[in-house]
């Protein structure tokens, strides 16, 4: 063993050192003031900068560097193997050394994501600096919002462009470009989410990001906010909204969410709108349907047609992935590190959007 020590001596100062910074990690990840300054001054800048970097360059480096470490784990496996093979009577000994080097590569990727990312679940939230708080709320309330949201979308779906279908065809690159416009009307309210946005960039892989059930995923090692523009452009731009909240630095998924709604439904740009009202539509008429189906029906039949039309090819997109392998392999694997960063609703967070949807529109609603 300690000939084995010796000989393999800079994996296990590598292998104590992940261990060392991953036990600080969820030792200290409690305490709010530490992870507040953490992400204030040292990560959150450190993003920023690995952003404005990769954004040199239109192409989403996350996805070149997902697919380059994809083909090295490979190649890593096969001369592992190969390695093993020819080691002849010091086999055991080889395979383990392999082995090693692998745990202490897994665990420092672990590890920078934890600094990187995992200190942000421990931050002060979008309710934390905003003064509005998730509650939730009664039947008719749920009801008047969804009336509400159903209301504007009724407003804004003739002011998108449509085909000979009347499906949504406002085209993805236009969606893409006037993304950087997405935040505009709501830093004079909430300034703290004053950025200056480099905007989202296309996924090359968007149709298995489809597969796995992702519309759209924040990279904090490159610092991008990458989209799937596989699935219907209609929810593109809320998508991009709530990417743009991780952007800001918030992991909570549901107030990600709730900003991607918030953010939308005040931006200039009518397409983000509508896409804004559109989705607040589906999270509160999913709640509604949960509660009272009569009701979510009667609200329901108040849509324009081309709405119908929106959400129903929205549905059969989705509806080609349900249920398979990989999507249930994503979920369960998602699911799992939403709860080990202290989310202990996993993916059924996401439903909690309801929740801070009635906090902000319950009053506008009331004065309509």
């Amino acid at each position: 063993m300690r000939a084995f020590f010796q000989k393999h001596r800079k994996l296990h100062i590598w292998l104590l050192a992940d261990c060392a910074l991953l036990l600080a990690f969820f030792s200290l990840r409690g305490q709010r003031r530490l992870m507040n300054a953490v992400a204030d001054h040292f990560t959150g800048p450190l993003r920023r900068g690995l952003g404005r970097i990769c954004y040199l360059v239109p192409f989403s480096v996350m996805e070149m560097v997902e697919a380059l470490a994809v083909l090295a784990a490979v190649g890593y496996v096969v001369w592992s193997v190969v390695a093993v093979v020819r080691a002849s009577g010091r086999r055991r000994e080889r395979a383990c050394g392999l082995a090693l080097g692998a745990l202490c590569a897994v665990l420092a990727v672990w590890a920078g994501f934890c600094l990187l990312w995992g200190v942000n679940y421990w931050t002060d939230g979008f309710q934390d600096k905003s003064g509005i708080t998730a509650r939730p709320m009664a039947l008719e309330e749920l009801e008047a919002v969804t009336e509400y949201f159903a209301a504007r979308v009724a407003e804004t779906a003739g002011s998108v462009e449509r085909d000979g279908h009347g499906l949504f065809a406002v085209p993805r690159e236009e969606i893409l470009k006037n993304s950087v416009r997405a935040y505009e009307g709501l830093t004079g309210d909430f300034p703290f989410l004053a950025f200056d946005d480099p905007g989202v960039k296309p996924m090359a892989f968007s149709r298995l990001m489809s597969a796995m059930d992702f519309t759209g995923f924040y990279s904090s090692f490159t610092g991008e906010s990458n989209v799937n523009v596989d699935s219907p452009a209609c929810m593109l731009p809320s998508t991009i909204a709530h990417e743009l909240a991780h952007q800001r630095g918030f992991a909570s998924e549901q107030e990600c969410n709730f900003l991607g709604v918030l953010a939308s439904t005040t931006c200039p740009d009518p397409v983000y709108q509508y896409s804004g009202w559109l989705i607040g539509y589906v999270y509160l008429g999913n709640a509604l349907y949960s509660q009272d189906p009569e009701a979510y029906w009667a609200v329901r039949e108040k849509l324009p047609e081309e709405a119908r039309l929106d959400l129903a090819y929205n549905n059969a997109y989705w509806a080609q992935f349900q249920d398979t392998a990989v999507q249930k392999a994503s979920n369960k694997v998602y699911d799992g590190l939403l709860k080990s960063y202290g989310d202990e609703r996993g993916i059924q967070s996401y439903g909690t959007v309801v929740d801070l949807l009635a906090a902000y529109y319950g009053p506008l609603c009331r004065e309509a």
